[in-house]
């Protein structure tokens, strides 16, 4: 039993340990005075297959308590995001960009380059505008393992937020799904959990960021 306790502090000091080496890093913008959580995507986002108050988004609304805008459209690629980031997303204050695409780069056969050359540009865009991105990675097992990678290396590079795994043990689990592909409300809970989990040291930084500045 004694063992057992042990064993329990040493996993939960390793846990600690790993959540703030995560909050530590760096992230560009982490002062961002935008108002508002963006999330760009595809049908993943959109919240295809669960009831409109189930997707992702209104979930994550209702964990940070701040306005999270759905800017998913099912279906999309990276190449048509792109067309629409200024108006879907720059225009409406973002305080951070959830950025989720390759899925359907990936099934249409669009070249893995250009798919990384875009959200690059998408990043380098975000950022400018003064607003945090954040990258989603939607592999499962061994299906888009190159991309997790190299969006794990952008994130890495452009001090962007990395968000792994986010489909992991739902594409898997018929409970969690409504197809062979997109999750069910219940999944897309466990999805928002995920992001939330992901995102919230980094907005508590900006909270005491914002703070100090209005104490100026």
């Amino acid at each position: 039993m004694r063992k057992n306790r042990i064993l329990v502090l040493f996993l939960s000091s390793c846990v600690v340990l790993l959540l703030s080496a995560c909050a530590k890093r760096e992230i560009k913008n982490v002062d961002s005075r935008g108002e508002n959580i963006i999330c760009f995507g595809d049908s993943i986002t959109f919240g295809y297959g669960a009831e409109s108050d189930e997707d992702y988004p209104s979930r994550l609304g209702e964990m940070t308590k701040i306005p999270v805008i759905n800017a998913g459209i099912d279906g999309d690629t990276s190449i048509e995001a792109l067309k629409r980031l200024k108006s879907d997303v720059l225009s409406r204050s973002p305080l951070l960009v959830i950025i989720e695409f390759g899925g359907n780069d990936f099934l249409r056969q669009i070249p893995k380059e250009t798919t990384i050359r875009n959200i690059n540009e998408m990043i380098d865009k975000i950022q400018a505008k003064g607003a945090m991105a954040a990258v989603v990675d939607i592999s499962a097992g061994m299906f888009l393992k190159e991309y997790r990678r190299k969006f794990a290396e952008i994130a890495q590079e452009k001090k962007a937020i990395f968000i792994p795994g986010i489909l992991s043990g739902i594409i898997t689990n018929p409970s969690l799904k409504s197809d062979f592909i997109h999750p069910n409300g219940n999944g897309y809970k466990a999805i928002a959990q995920r992001i939330y989990s992901t995102i919230l040291p980094y907005l508590n930084q900006n909270t005491l960021a914002k703070e100090e500045l209005a104490r100026k």
